[in-house]
């Protein structure tokens, strides 16, 4: 066991935690309307814990033990043999407690699950969202990462991401799309104004995800290595180009740099570089952050008016498009000749660029499909996920929790 590499992964551990509360409780809670910032603040917090749980019980077996090309086994369900005194069990880098892995991935499945929540936020029922969370955790999740980050995983070997653009921020973008439909819109939607309701308290979210997002992605690498630091650099790097990329282009074309803009921005080259971060070099994520922010930009925008969809805090149009352009723009710029660690020449991207679309293309239709099942069953046992009309004009914080986030 190296000591530094323990001290670096339990970090980042807390970091990915940092990013979800508060971070994008408090982003997500800043978007939505007043009389919604505890719903859709509850259903971050209890859908992270849910997570935990049943990672602990049976997703990391599932997830990450030797199995077929989807699944696991059932050798690690409550952590089995992680925790006995004096075991000598080792993550894959064989330098840190398999347990202190082990716990650094249940904070991933617990971000991405609470990813979707903003795509059906403001008119979903609570029960539905926890049914919905654990059938979606155990099908999509679990199997997608299996497939990608395991050794017996279907795409184990074949496409790159370093930090989950694919096993995440594409899982949880098209879960969310899905959702968006299935549910359908806002009372008012396009009628009424549903402005953000504190940008200030967004602003500190996003924040506090820019934080958070270097466990995420330094803490990928699994050591405190060279790779970290190459992931580290390049979070921050594609990230402000993110920013920059966002504002200048939104001013072009709206006529005011907004700070919602920059938010997204931020945001964006955040996702963008997730699968890339210790899998290229900083020029490749210099423009793995301009391109993505500028694709995301469009993503809820254009992309959101032509799919005339709902998608309440744009997680696919940010999530979604960031893990796709940033996926394929691995492909390239893992290349030597472009400053990449990885692909040795020019000629070996296009092949790799197919596998990372495939990569997508199979974890889309998995999610879609396991999406529409699970929000169908939720629905089944809830008489309906769609919150009653009265509730939802009423807010959903006094309907389904009997409290309100403001007494002014």
């Amino acid at each position: 066991m190296d000591k530094a590499d323990l001290v670096w992964v339990s970090i980042s551990t807390i970091l990915v935690l940092l990013m979800v509360v508060p971070g994008l409780a408090m982003f997500y809670g800043g978007l939505v309307r007043s009389k919604n910032i505890l719903s859709i603040m509850s259903q971050v917090l209890v859908t992270f814990a849910l997570v935990i749980i049943l990672w602990f019980v049976y997703g990391y077996s599932l997830a990450f033990t030797d199995g077929n090309a989807f699944f696991g086994g059932l050798g690690r369900l409550f952590f089995s043999g992680m925790y006995d005194i004096g075991n000598d069990t080792y993550a894959m880098n064989g330098s840190i407690p398999e347990l202190t892995f082990a716990s650094f991935q249940a904070t991933f499945a617990g971000i991405t699950c609470a990813l979707i929540i903003g795509g059906f936020a403001e008119r979903i029922k609570f029960s539905a969202v926890l049914i919905f969370m654990a059938i979606w955790m155990t099908f999509s999740y679990v199997p997608v990462a299996h497939m990608i980050w395991s050794s017996t995983g279907l795409l184990s070997g074949a496409a790159l991401d370093f930090a989950g653009g694919t096993v995440v921020h594409i899982n949880a973008g098209v879960a969310a799309l899905v959702a968006a439909y299935m549910v359908g819109p806002r009372l008012g939607y396009g009628k009424e104004p549903m402005q953000p309701h504190n940008l200030t308290m967004t602003m500190t979210g996003a924040a506090l995800l820019w934080v958070g997002w270097f466990g995420f992605n330094a803490g990928s690498a699994l050591g405190a290595n060279t790779q970290a630091a190459l992931a580290f650099f390049n979070t921050l790097l594609a990230t402000s180009a993110a920013v920059i990329a966002w504002v200048l282009l939104e001013w072009k074309t709206k006529g005011n740099p907004s700070l919602l803009g920059a938010a997204s921005g931020a945001v964006a080259g955040l996702v963008g570089i997730t699968p890339a971060a210790g899998l290229v070099g900083p020029v490749g994520a210099l423009i793995i952050g301009f391109i993505t922010s500028a694709f995301c930009l469009w993503g809820v925008n254009g992309l959101k008016r032509a799919l005339r969809v709902d998608d309440s805090l744009d997680v696919f149009g940010i999530h979604g498009v960031g893990g796709i352009i940033g996926g394929l723009l691995t492909g390239i710029f893992n290349a030597k000749p472009f400053g990449g660690p990885g692909l040795d020449t020019v000629s070996e991207v296009p092949y790799q660029v197919w596998l990372q679309l495939e990569g997508m293309l199979i974890t889309a239709i998995w999610c879609a499909v396991v999406t529409f099942v699970a929000l169908k069953i939720a629905g089944f046992f809830t008489r309906g996920i769609r919150a009653e009309k009265d509730s939802e004009r009423q807010g959903l914080d006094i309907s389904y929790h009997g409290e309100q986030g403001y007494h002014l």
